[in-house]
């Protein structure tokens, strides 16, 4: 005894502690629901694939009779375990974003499902969008039930990353053999206020170890001391800093570096300021090159640059996102780049020389009147308080910039969006959202395409279509492009603003970045060409597609656009051919278009739909008509009624149906050709 009373305390409580605690463990009941097994062999698993496809499809709602909502991760997965629904049946609501579930004989779009633990079900939807869903990029729990199910993941970092739970708006460069991201407004997980001065992280490209994209992308973030998102522009003074058309050019000293614009915003329509910003490799941020105020480029938002060659010099264009429009370029060298007298913008206002102080007066083109590269210095006649006059002029000028529905021939307002040049299709590619869209304001996706990077764009086709909620900012990545450009990726925020109220918003999703992708030989995607109206040194008048315009080396003779058909690599069933035919006139040999083939040899011009009027099904859609000149017996081929000038008579019977031409001023950009870099 005198021994035991003589053992030091903390002897003797190393000794009963974890006795009582075993103890205590012993008595009370266990607080894992999973009984110490795998959890995976608790939940039922249940995937949602794309019947078409056969790939899991992300942001899939199933919704209990009871209205418990469950949503799909990467994967198409949802773990399911609820206490009191588990190993029996339940039914499934099932809906998604351009997606659908059959009907049942009730009308239900739904599936009963025995909720086994351990177990698993496949259920198959059909798509609606032409535009395939692939993953989510951004967030919190991008394959989190993958994850509970034992399924394998492909990402790094698959539940959280630079603790990342939303980001806005995506922009992309290539620097120094890595893919920059960066991103606006970002929420964390410890306060609902983030980083608003902007986000970054790099991956690496398919070609050098970096993930198929048709899987996914490895991201790896700046972070902070925190391990949060770090603020990549963390510029002096008041508001959110937002980046945008982002490029790299070499400076004086044969570096490459990159350059961004910026904008610190007092709200979501007004700046406190403008500039250019410059990225540091040592420090990891941007920081400022250039400041300005709201004056300083003629547009006041740069959305997405991308490459292009004119003339053996390499330019930025700008698709400017606010209409989506590409109006503005600039010399892609240092000493232009960082110099916004520089830039240049596509206009038909014609600057007047300045007297004194005045400003130069600006008369904004008809449509008739050509349009141009002039530069800001140009356009403002270097009068630094001619600057807000002509932004006002340029932003009037694009206030109508539209699309045409190809199906229903009404109106498109394009918001943001990209263009890039696609390899596959030889065209410039448009990826815009609609703004006042159906059944979204500002969720509504279209696919357009032109000659030039400038256009002509006229007609678009939806790919992709949302519930009331929004999937703006929507941006192509060309360098994933996959099988010669037949295959492209985009991707957009989804949010439930500006679309939705803050009630509907999807759990994990929100204000998130995701993935698409489209084949553009998809038949749905045969979209109406520009046919251009050439008149040659000696007066006479013929008709050609791009290819020929570009064979011949006319596009200097291009008078006008008449009108739209399909060019007979997209030919389609119900369509009827027109050729080119040769006839002699009293001037010389002269051409018609004639939807009988002239000789056996001899290929269509175009491909158009055939004359019955069928009445109101497109208002773009109008009978085209042969017009015959009296003296010169020259043809001219026109959807107007009658043509204004005197002598032309027009055949009873109209040659086919076509596509009207939008009134608007003509725009191209014959000379702008594609670099093969982005």
């Amino acid at each position: 005894m005198k021994s035991i009373n003589k053992t030091p305390l903390w002897f003797v409580s190393m000794i009963l502690i974890p006795v009582l605690f075993s103890l205590s463990s012993a008595a009370s009941p266990k607080q894992n629901p999973f009984n110490n097994e795998e959890p995976s062999s608790q939940y039922f698993k249940i995937q949602v694939v794309d019947r078409q496809a056969g790939r899991g499809v992300p942001l899939v709602e199933l919704r209990t009779t009871n209205n418990i909502r469950y949503f799909t991760d990467s994967h198409g997965i949802v773990a399911f375990y609820e206490p009191g629904l588990m190993d029996m049946d339940v039914f499934f609501f099932v809906e998604s974003h351009g997606y659908e579930f059959p009907k049942d004989g009730f009308g239900m779009r739904g599936k009963r499902l025995k909720t086994s633990r351990g177990a698993s079900a496949v259920i198959k939807i059909d798509r609606l969008n032409i535009a395939e869903r692939l993953y989510r990029v951004t967030g919190q729990g991008i394959y989190r039930d993958s994850i509970l199910t034992g399924h394998p993941v492909p990402l790094k970092n698959p539940v959280l990353n630079g603790q990342v739970m939303g980001q806005d708006s995506v922009f992309t460069c290539l620097y120094q053999g890595r893919l920059f991201w960066m991103w606006g407004d970002t929420g964390r997980p410890s306060y609902p206020l983030g980083n608003f001065s902007m986000s970054g992280a790099v991956s690496d490209l398919p070609e050098h170890g970096g993930l198929n994209p048709a899987i996914g992308v490895n991201l790896k973030y700046y972070v902070d001391e925190n391990g949060f998102s770090k603020k990549m522009s963390p510029l002096k003074g008041p508001g959110m800093v937002w980046l945008d058309g982002l490029l790299t050019v070499k400076d004086k000293q044969g570096r490459q570096r990159m350059v961004a614009k910026y904008a610190r915003m007092k709200s979501l329509g007004e700046a406190y300021g403008h500039g250019l910003v410059v990225y540091n490799d040592a420090t990891q941020s941007f920081e400022p090159l250039v400041h300005s105020g709201a004056d300083f480029l003629p547009y006041s938002s740069s959305g997405h640059a991308f490459s292009v060659n004119v003339e053996g010099r390499k330019y930025y264009y700008f698709a400017t996102p606010f209409p989506l429009a590409v109006r503005m370029r600039v010399r892609a060298k240092w000493d232009d780049v960082i110099d916004a007298n520089h830039y240049e913008v596509l206009t038909s206002l014609e600057p007047k020389k300045p007297l004194g102080r005045d400003a130069p007066r600006l008369d904004i083109g008809k449509s008739d009147t050509p349009c141009r590269w002039v530069s800001f210095a140009e356009l403002t006649g270097n009068n630094t308080s001619a600057k807000i006059p002509v932004i006002k002029a340029l932003k009037q000028e694009t206030e109508n910039t539209h699309l045409y529905d190809i199906e229903s021939g009404k109106k498109i307002s394009p918001h943001g969006g990209s263009v890039y040049f696609n390899a596959y299709r030889k065209r410039w590619i448009m990826i815009t959202v609609q703004q006042f869209g159906e059944p979204s304001f500002l969720g509504e996706v279209w696919y357009a395409e032109a000659d030039t990077p400038v256009g002509p764009w006229a007609y678009a086709r939806k790919i992709v279509t949302h519930k009331k909620y929004s999937f703006y900012n929507p941006k192509q990545h060309p360098f994933f492009d996959q099988d010669g450009g037949r295959v492209l990726f985009f991707e957009g925020t989804y949010s439930h603003t500006f679309s939705g109220p803050a009630e509907s918003a999807t759990p994990r999703y929100d204000y998130n970045q995701i993935m698409y992708r489209l084949n553009v030989d998809d038949p749905r995607l045969a979209l109406p060409v520009a046919v251009y109206q050439i008149r040659d040194r000696q007066n006479r008048r013929g008709y050609l597609l791009r290819d020929g315009v570009e064979k011949a080396g006319k596009w200097d003779f291009v008078e006008s656009i008449p009108f739209y058909a399909i060019e007979p690599a997209r030919a389609y069933e119900g369509l009827v051919a027109v050729y080119v035919h040769k006839i002699p006139g009293k001037n010389g040999q002269t051409f018609s278009l004639t939807v009988k083939c002239p000789n056996p040899s001899a290929k269509p011009i175009f491909y158009a739909l055939p004359p019955t009027d069928l009445g109101g099904e497109n208002s773009r859609v109008a009978l085209l008509y042969e017009y015959r000149h009296a003296n010169t017996e020259e043809r001219l081929y026109s959807t107007q009624g009658q043509l204004g000038n005197k002598g032309w008579t027009r055949t009873e019977k109209p040659l086919c149906r076509v596509w009207k031409a939008p009134l608007d001023t003509l725009l191209l950009d014959s000379k702008a050709k594609p670099t093969g870099e982005y």
